[in-house]
């Protein structure tokens, strides 16, 4: 019986032999179509997946050299670090430490060079030397803002800050004239300043020594002095409309500078389908805008053309005489993003600058009681200071100063665009790139300051103590987008910290020592949430 088998599986086994001799011998043509078939596949088909395979690669491939092609930097156009695909230059960049980042590339690649952030190409300036030739001399050529989605989304091209070209120029030039009309910067203005420390103070002395945290009331102050120019009038501290208003500046400042934001900017559709913080920045716009409305709403009913009360009131007036003129920029929709602007600019960043300004002086006591030895002389406890007092009280200016520097608030200013081609350091840079101003290098260059990563008054002071300028303090930027603010800003920081000063003094609660580093990287660097205690002198 296994002998039988074994014979019949032989002969099935020459007979496939023979089958496929057969086979091998008749011409394709002759063969059945099934086994024809069969056979074209058999041939074929590992052909076939090798072939799927190599398509993709060959795809993927074409598709990177295409990137690369119409990616790669122009001819002249400042050096930089190699790219990825897609990506660009995000990997070099340690989204936090941002800033310090770009000035340790341009220890290798120069003072102007260039980044790509996703499909963006960039170029960085370094140096108070280049920042200077740049948007000083060169101001006009690099005074427009880039085209980034996520504010177009916003802003829609409207208001102060995000805007360019005729439609900035109208803007600036009537909130520069209106806010001087007001008094920012000028003694019309110190009163109100003033009497929003005298609410602010209160608030100090009811904690009788005890630690608190002194964040929100510095948002209370400022932000309340700028209402008081914008809207004409003050809101409580516990208001929540108000609370919700100044909890919104720095959420914005911080996401618009976040890398989801850049991923936005750079891939608009992919990352409009995604959830996100970039999502939460267009409702805290909405939202911010509808309250905007509703005081413009306010301001109509009372509008009297003959004595304006504010910047609405002044910006209504203005709609009304340019309504027939040719290229008129003024209308509701840009009164309320102008307003918004206002407040974004001015609230966080000079809220940060106060915060870093106790926290140095808590953690140096010395300092602050040279400050207030200065106060007791030249103003004494019978009146409050004024800014006429400030050429008399250098080393009071020059910790102030310092705190500017050492704050870095707006570490890389906002993100400038050449409207024309323009030549840096034998290198040309194309109409229509966006240029980052990088603020940091020069506050921080050891080669202009003596001890540049310690905090130290005396950067500001000449041998024989009195105050002297710097040319690479630019805590403000320079040139044509110098902070619209700078002056009501220096105000409200001398006026609030000498009176500060003359009534309390300042400490850490004991065994406690707080961070000095900066707590979170957005558009703004703020310091770590910190308590004091305040003491009435």
């Amino acid at each position: 019986m296994w002998r039988h088998t074994r014979l019949s599986e032989e002969g099935i086994n020459k007979n496939s032999s023979s089958v496929a001799r057969s086979h091998a011998r008749t011409p394709l043509t002759q063969l059945q179509p099934l086994t024809r078939m069969g056979l074209i596949v058999s041939v074929f088909g590992s052909h076939a997946d090798w072939s799927i395979s190599t398509l993709l690669l060959f795809t993927a491939v074409f598709i990177l050299m295409v990137n690369w092609i119409r990616n790669r930097r122009p001819p002249s156009f400042p050096p930089g670090p190699w790219t990825l695909p897609v990506v660009g230059n995000m990997h070099n960049l340690a989204h936090h430490r941002m800033h310090l980042n770009l000035m340790e590339l341009a220890e290798t690649y120069g003072n102007v060079f260039s980044i790509q952030l996703g499909q963006e190409w960039m170029v960085v300036l370094n140096g108070p030397t280049i920042l200077k030739e740049a948007l000083v001399n060169q101001g006009d050529s690099v005074a427009d803002r880039p085209n980034l989605q996520l504010i177009i989304d916003s802003c829609h091209g409207l208001g102060l800050g995000f805007s360019s070209g005729h439609l900035w120029k109208q803007q600036r030039q009537f909130a520069i004239s209106t806010l001087r009309y007001f008094g920012s910067g000028s003694k019309s203005l110190e009163p109100v300043v003033l009497e929003e420390f005298a609410h602010c103070a209160k608030q100090f002395s009811e904690f009788k020594g005890k630690p608190f945290a002194p964040q929100l009331m510095f948002y209370n102050i400022v932000t309340n002095i700028i209402c008081s120019l914008v809207f004409g009038h003050r809101f409580e501290y516990g208001d929540k409309n108000f609370e919700k208003l100044m909890n919104s500046f720095g959420r914005c400042l911080q996401i618009e500078a976040s890398v989801c934001a850049q991923l936005y900017n750079s891939f608009p559709r992919l990352m409009g389908c995604l959830p996100g913080p970039h999502q939460t920045v267009k409702r805290i716009y909405q939202n911010i805008r509808d309250f905007i409305r509703e005081e413009m709403k306010e301001h109509k009913k009372g509008l009297d053309p003959s004595t304006p009360r504010d910047y609405i009131d002044c910006y209504l007036n203005k709609i009304k005489k340019s309504n027939l003129e040719p290229h008129n920029t003024f209308h509701e929709e840009n009164l309320v993003i102008c307003v918004w602007d206002l407040f974004l600019a001015g609230t966080d960043t000079t809220t940060c600058t106060l915060r870093w300004l106790f926290l140095f002086m808590a953690k140096y006591p010395e300092m602050q009681e040279k400050v207030q030895a200065e106060i007791d002389e030249v103003i004494g406890q019978s009146r409050r200071a004024t800014m006429d007092d400030c050429v008399n009280m250098p080393y009071t200016n020059a910790v102030i100063h310092e705190s500017l520097r050492m704050g870095n608030v707006v570490p890389l200013s906002l993100l400038h665009a050449t409207g024309r081609d323009i030549q840096l350091e034998g290198y040309t840079i194309p109409k229509g790139t966006t240029v980052i101003a990088n603020l940091t290098s020069a506050l921080f260059d050891k080669n202009e300051w003596e001890t540049p990563f310690a905090f130290n008054p005396g950067h500001f002071l000449d041998e024989e103590g009195r105050f002297r300028k710097r040319t690479a303090f630019l805590p403000f930027s320079a040139g044509r987008r110098l902070c619209l603010g700078e002056n009501l800003a220096r105000m409200m920081l001398f006026l609030f910290f000498t009176s500060f000063m003359q009534d309390f003094t300042i400490s850490f609660p004991a065994g406690v020592s707080p961070a000095m580093e900066y707590h979170h990287f957005g558009v703004t660097l703020a310091p770590h949430p910190f308590d004091i205690c305040a003491v009435s002198r």
